[in-house]
């Protein structure tokens, strides 16, 4: 047995990566018909490292005439880009991806700093998956003509892009390597608080030869991202974010004839059954909740586990909480990094406070939080019901809700009360209960005994408010093709 003095002599020491394999300018212009310029009102906005708060950049901010500047270029190169051969298209995303691979620990880094998640996941998690998809679409793009949406599916035009700040490098793949691989030019609108990593792989398209206008990148705000949405000379628009936004998306493009992918909100059940590895679940719910800190559409953020095993659960799953590092996110050790945004840590704040006032009971391990930046400890709600707020609302923090059942129809009844409809866990040894549940499930995505994997030859996406179309695999070739 180890004793406590011992186990202190084997503590973690710092591993940090080191920031000097990344090069930040000290301002960033927009990126339109393969340039870099100013913004036509010449408005900035500062970019924060969300670990120190200290300001990374300068970056221009996007407005509506900027907006028209873009999508005329991104019109301009259709005409090209639409009639190469999809084996010419391809060299250009597989080149992409090559560089991409190449440049994978500097993007960590620069991802790492700007978002605030941990080295570990961008490193291990965002750029494979990035360099992945790319490398997937590029091998469709000659090949579209055996995707099953006809003998010559044709593209739709100028796409509309706006991304989210919680995967920022990865949501510009899964939104530009389809768009490409298609025929279709592009226009991106990455987050306000999250904009250098978009930056750097325009850059990259200029180093992997990509004809001028094919890709276009606007950094700005919302107004930004809203004019690009209503733009008419936009053919096809795709959103990542909240499902409040998403709405106002959805009526903006009504009753034009722009084709609409919404990828929203979530509030993912993890269920687990009594004859599940239980040591196996709890990484599994360590995963599902504080990957990214919780920041994550599809997080497990309820846990519904059978009556029986609860108490055994929940002492196995404070024990891993226990262990968990929260810290410097370029730290290799660091198992939970930084809140995204001053503004998303005042949102947990006060949701998590509205749990309390309504009586559940909140644990969170001991926890030292650094004093500069945005920091949120991994937190637990029990003695929670279905009309809790935390157990109703997408919190989007490291905030896990634990509910109980006693029979799977039970389980499915509570994993299916909610509005969102697009993840789900399952855990348990028996494969026909895997299947019964999951075929009940309301969730775009169900995992069986894991969470949170992923995979570009899989389609995502889900029902309800969590939106309508699929991102990734054969599917996400039909959002940017005419048919």
């Amino acid at each position: 047995m180890t004793t406590q003095s011992q186990a202190s002599a084997f503590a973690y020491a710092p591993a940090p990566e080191s920031r000097a394999v990344v090069d930040i300018a000290p301002s960033y212009g927009l990126f339109i018909d393969g340039e870099f310029a100013e913004a036509a009102e010449g408005k900035v906005f500062k970019t924060v490292s969300p670990s120190s708060e200290e300001v990374l950049s300068e970056v221009a901010r996007a407005g509506e005439a900027d907006v028209e500047r873009a999508v005329r270029a991104a019109r301009k190169a259709f005409e090209k880009w639409s009639a190469l051969p999809g084996s010419e298209r391809a060299k250009y995303l597989f080149r992409i991806a090559r560089i991409i691979q190449e440049r994978s620990r500097e993007l960590a880094v620069l991802e790492t700093l700007d978002n605030g998640k941990p080295i570990r996941e961008t490193r291990d998690a965002d750029l494979p998956l990035v360099a992945a998809h790319f490398f997937y679409y590029a091998g469709w793009a000659d090949k579209l003509g055996h995707a099953g949406y006809g003998a010559d599916p044709r593209p739709l035009g100028v796409a509309g892009q706006v991304i989210p700040w919680n995967f920022p490098l990865l949501m510009l793949a899964w939104k530009i390597a389809p768009a490409l691989a298609t025929g279709n030019t592009v226009v991106l609108k990455p987050a306000e608080t999250t904009p250098l990593s978009a930056l750097f792989f325009a850059d990259i398209c200029r180093q992997a030869g990509l004809p001028r206008g094919v890709v276009n990148i606007l950094p700005g705000y919302g107004d930004a991202g809203a004019a690009l949405v209503a733009h008419p000379d936009v053919n096809k628009v795709a959103f990542t974010g909240s499902t409040a936004v998403g709405k106002e998306i959805a009526r903006t493009v009504a009753g034009t004839r722009k084709k609409l992918t919404l990828e929203l909100g979530g509030k993912g059940a993890n269920i687990v059954f009594d004859d599940a590895p239980l040591d196996q679940a709890v990484e599994g719910i360590v995963n599902g909740i504080f990957f990214n800190q919780g920041q994550v559409c599809c997080a497990g953020s309820r846990l519904l586990v059978q009556e029986s095993v609860e108490d055994e659960l929940l002492d196995a799953l404070k024990r891993r909480l226990g262990t968990l590092r929260l810290g410097d996110p370029l730290d290799k050790n660091t198992d939970i990094g930084a809140i995204n945004s001053a503004e998303q840590l005042a949102r947990i704040t006060s949701l998590v406070e509205a749990g309390e006032a309504e009586g559940a009971e909140r644990w969170s391990p001991a926890c030292e939080l650094p004093s500069a930046g945005y920091w949120f400890a991994p937190t637990l709600f029990t003695n929670v019901t279905q009309a809790h707020t935390v157990a109703r609302d997408e919190i989007f923090g490291p905030v896990l809700s634990v509910l109980t059942f006693r029979t799977p129809d039970e389980a499915v009844a509570k994993a299916n009360n909610t509005p969102y409809g697009l993840s789900a866990g399952i855990w348990t040894e028996k494969g026909s209960r895997i299947l019964a549940v999951a075929n009940k499930l309301r969730a775009g995505v169900v995992w069986s005994n894991t969470f949170n994997k992923f995979d570009p030859t899989s389609p995502f996406g889900g029902y309800k408010e969590s939106g309508f179309g699929r991102e990734g695999g054969r599917h996400g070739l039909e959002a940017y093709l005419d048919v």
